[in-house]
């Protein structure tokens, strides 16, 4: 338990933020019903915290080898990437919390200053907004705030109240927003604050960003909810508008001023010469043209919310005479493995072991391919989030696209197998899943130090044999963990098993498994691939 928020503390925030937001994305989005019931809030929440968790990252991999950050260079760096990446209403106003919290963490990071943080947040919320409406994130931020100053003195205690008190209060938001009552939902954006508050609570706590806890800020509040997605009702304005903008801060008011004449959801935040600008209007051109009266506007992004909805609603329901190019796009690390899936057919994303890639570069690879119709191999469970935000993004732009979460690149190659350009867009990737599903996999792994595992306590220096994500042998040699896992695995039937070899691993080692396979069961057949990958130094397949 941290007794004082530090650089790396807010560096695990931002990543247990975006790992929690990531896990309730659709959540979030079916929960989205207010101001508009475009059923994005999930996506714009966790694209966000994604620019946010960014660029507190490149405060920590300075190439020049620069003296690591402390804590208000971290804290300034999270509020400006939210502020830059901030996506839709909840975005821009989940950008200003940030901003708040970030400019009382500057001046320390105990008890007393993330209390003060998080009334600062709170407040900088609301000003942030025109016309703030209760029972949104902003009473989830207040009540939080509130309660965080009646907590206990150590820091674990403001954080964990804070959360819990967010949480309480999202239960009530229905009860303060008709239309929430109406939908028989909470509050969608207040969902998210509370996700981002429980991450600031593990990490408080100690929790390790792709640690095996279950994190407070990934638990449920709606068993059940439909999409709300449709076209806004009559009266509604037909455009959102979105634009970052520097701009003085004495030009503002003016601007907020034009811009609520002009439509509704206005929220501006930012500071220091930098503005995020939101609003939904029916004349977009005036809106950007306010933006050009105040100062310079940028990243300019306009929805139609009909068509945004209509695209929503038939991006996986085109008709069978449309044009039907398609490209697989599989995520792989290791020059083997690439070559083998182009091989295969596939265009190759080349994944850096130490730095997964974004939601915008997952979709700027599939509009780079030029495909209208993509399925899309990830082998790699930790990028379902970012995929997932990446695919929302494409299919506003009418890109047809099947996210297979394929968690291991022996998986990837067996839906490969199977692939074939000519059929049906869904039938191809039914037949792609299915031989997805139908291939377990495995892989060999370095302890770094001692843990705790399914199988035990291992040490540093201990391989472990992984099975489904799971450590389920511990052992001293590959060779022996390897055998290990083979049994285990052909114990429930098989007959291909596939062997990838990761790079500096010895070739010897897939000798002796593909011989003790044999031995084991003289049915199955075993083939040898050299991945080079530096992740696993093997990874195995049963089909």
């Amino acid at each position: 338990m941290l007794t004082t928020l530090d650089a790396p503390a807010v560096r695990s925030w931002c990543q247990l933020a975006l790992r929690a937001l990531g896990q309730a994305r659709e959540e979030i989005d079916a929960l989205n019903v207010y101001p508009v019931p475009d059923g994005d809030t999930g996506t714009n929440l966790y694209l966000t915290v994604e620019s946010a968790a960014a660029a507190v990252e490149s405060r920590f991999t300075d190439p020049a080898g620069g003296p690591p950050p402390g804590l208000a260079e971290a804290a300034r760096a999270m509020a400006r990437g939210a502020l830059v990446g901030a996506r839709g209403n909840s975005g821009v106003i989940l950008a200003q919390w940030l901003r708040g919290t970030a400019e009382q963490l500057a001046r320390g990071g105990g008890a007393d200053q993330l209390r003060a943080a998080l009334q600062r947040a709170a407040d900088s919320a609301y000003q942030a907004v025109a016309e703030p409406v209760e029972g949104t994130l902003l009473t989830v931020a207040r009540v939080a705030a509130r309660e965080a100053t009646r907590a206990g003195d150590g820091l674990g205690q403001v954080a964990d109240t804070a959360y819990r008190a967010a949480r309480d209060a999202l239960r009530h938001t229905p009860e303060q927003l008709a239309v929430l009552a109406e939908a028989g939902v909470v509050d969608a954006g207040g969902r998210g604050l509370v996700a981002v508050l429980g991450a600031l609570a593990d990490a408080v706590a100690g929790h390790q960003p792709m640690g095996p806890v279950a994190l407070r800020g990934d638990v449920r509040l709606a068993e059940s909810c439909g999409s709300h997605v449709r076209p806004p009702g009559p009266g509604h304005p037909a455009f959102e508008v979105i634009y970052l903008l520097d701009a003085p801060d004495e030009a503002l008011p003016a601007l907020r001023e034009r811009l609520a004449r002009l439509g509704d959801s206005l929220v501006v935040g930012g500071g220091d010469g930098l503005w995020n600008v939101h609003v939904h209007v029916d004349d977009a051109g005036a809106a950007v043209e306010a933006g050009l009266g105040a100062g310079r506007p940028h990243q300019i992004r306009i929805t139609h919310f009909a068509e945004a909805a209509a695209r929503a609603g038939t991006a996986d329901g085109r008709g069978e005479h449309e044009e039907r190019t398609r490209v697989v796009l599989s995520v792989v690390s290791g020059a083997g493995l690439a070559e083998l899936c182009e091989q295969a057919g596939a265009v190759v994303l080349h994944a850096d072991p130490d730095r997964p890639p974004a939601s915008a570069e997952l979709a700027a690879a599939v509009r780079r391919a030029g495909a209208r119709e993509v399925v899309l191999l990830l082998n790699d469970p930790e990028l379902r989030a970012a995929a997932g935000a990446a695919a929302d993004q494409l299919r506003e732009e009418g890109v047809r696209i099947a996210v297979l979460p394929t968690r291991s690149p022996v998986q990837g190659l067996a839906a490969l197998a199977v692939h074939e350009a000519g059929r049906r867009f869904d039938e191809d990737v039914v037949a792609m899943t299915s031989a997805a599903g139908a291939t377990r996999y495995a892989e060999l792994a370095v302890a770094e130090g001692e843990s705790w595992t399914m199988a035990g306590v291992c040490q540093a220096g201990d391989v472990l044999g992984l099975i489904d994500g799971d450590v389920v042998v511990i052992g001293d040699g590959p060779a022996e963990v390897g055998e290990r896992v083979l049994d285990r695995m052909l114990g429930a039937g098989g007959e291909l098993v596939t062997l990838i070899l990761g790079e500096g691993a010895d070739e010897e080692l897939a000798e002796r498994l593909v011989a003790h396979a044999r031995h084991r069961r003289p049915e199955v057949d075993a083939v040898v691939f050299h991945g080079g990958q530096e992740s696993a130094p093997l990874l195995i397949g049963v089909e």
